[in-house]
């Protein structure tokens, strides 16, 4: 098991290496191992109503975690709402993991949270259900689900 300050550091230094514009990136085991060692940790993912319904979600303890979509569903339009609706469950120096199906809509969440002065938001490399495999199928080759992780399905 790593220490807080290791788990930050690499999410950090990802970041910094890869030129992002928010805190940094984190793995998934590292997700969940910074969830068991900091209360202030807060998941948030920004899939639709409709992916944590008929996929799944993180078994994540309620007060870690946070759904709030990033495009609405239906009609897939942005939710206008974000930034307001991240205020009511993180304040701004609260490390925020966003977390979405392949790490896409999270990239944008963290972009987004930064610009808002999110000093600490973090993507959750690989998403819930990772790439899709040679057949198309995903949670076979990366993500939340495929690393073992504890999550809660449809």
């Amino acid at each position: 098991m790593s220490t807080l300050e290791q788990l930050y550091s690499q999410a950090t230094a990802r970041g910094t290496e890869s030129r992002l514009p928010y805190a940094g990136a984190i793995l998934p085991a590292e997700a969940f191992e910074l969830l068991q060692l900091d209360p202030r940790v807060k998941l948030v993912d920004v899939r639709t109503r409709a992916e944590l319904d008929w996929v799944g979600r993180p078994g994540i303890d309620g007060a870690q975690y946070a759904h709030i979509e990033w495009i609405r569903y239906p009609g897939s339009v942005p939710n206008a709402e974000f930034i307001e609706q991240l205020r009511q469950v993180a304040t701004p120096d609260t490390p925020v993991l966003f977390l979405c199906r392949s790490a896409a809509r999270s990239k944008l969440a963290a972009v987004a949270a930064q610009k808002e002065g999110y000093t600490q938001a973090f993507d959750l490399l690989e998403g819930f259900e990772g790439d899709k495999d040679g057949q198309g199928h995903r949670k076979t080759v990366s993500g939340w689900c495929f690393r073992g992780l504890p999550w809660i399905g449809a």
